[in-house]
């Protein structure tokens, strides 16, 4: 299937995507003056978010990837690429660029505690609490969002859309 501009209707603009981020990023920056970030990218949806927010911050910071594999839809959630940087007693932060059920998430905060952070935080682009199967809530967070599906900047549909630069609702 391709994706066409015709199936999709623009929610955010790249511009405003921008102001998002910075908004984020200056919040975290004050938060966390003087400290140093290890920032925890789920892949593949964040990368987008990720690359722009961490250039937005004036910080010692570094970057690392996570990859989690669903083995079917609502059940057991692996590891297929585990971060390789020691994160007890830092400062951590998971970006996200959507939270929507927050089962891998959930899944992923309980694995990084393990290996007792400091402090564990989650920043998400977007956040759509219609959609949550879990209690759980963002520290911080850009955008709510009604329930719809979203396409662009780093959210696919069937893999396809990732490098729109802007945000659309996927139509009907």
């Amino acid at each position: 299937m391709s994706l066409i501009k015709d199936d999709l209707s623009l929610y955010l603009t790249h511009e405003e995507i921008q102001n998002v981020v910075v908004e984020l990023a200056n919040r975290i920056e004050a938060d966390y003056a003087g400290k140093e970030l290890i920032w925890i990218c789920p892949l593949r949806g964040s990368i987008h978010f990720i690359a722009d927010i961490v250039r937005c911050i004036h910080l010692p910071q570094q970057v690392e990837f996570v990859q989690l594999k669903s083995l079917s839809k609502g059940g057991a959630i692996t590891i297929q690429k585990d971060i390789s940087t020691e994160i007890k007693g830092k400062h951590v932060l998971v970006a996200e660029e959507i939270i929507d059920s927050g089962r891998g998430l959930s899944f992923l905060i309980r694995h990084l505690e393990a290996s007792r952070p400091a402090s564990l935080k989650v920043v998400t682009l977007l956040d759509k609490p219609a959609r949550r199967d879990l209690p759980l809530r963002a520290d911080y967070i850009g955008r709510v969002i009604e329930d719809r599906f979203v396409v662009g900047y780093g959210m696919d549909y069937e893999e396809l859309g990732r490098n729109y630069k802007d945000i659309h609702y996927l139509k009907n």
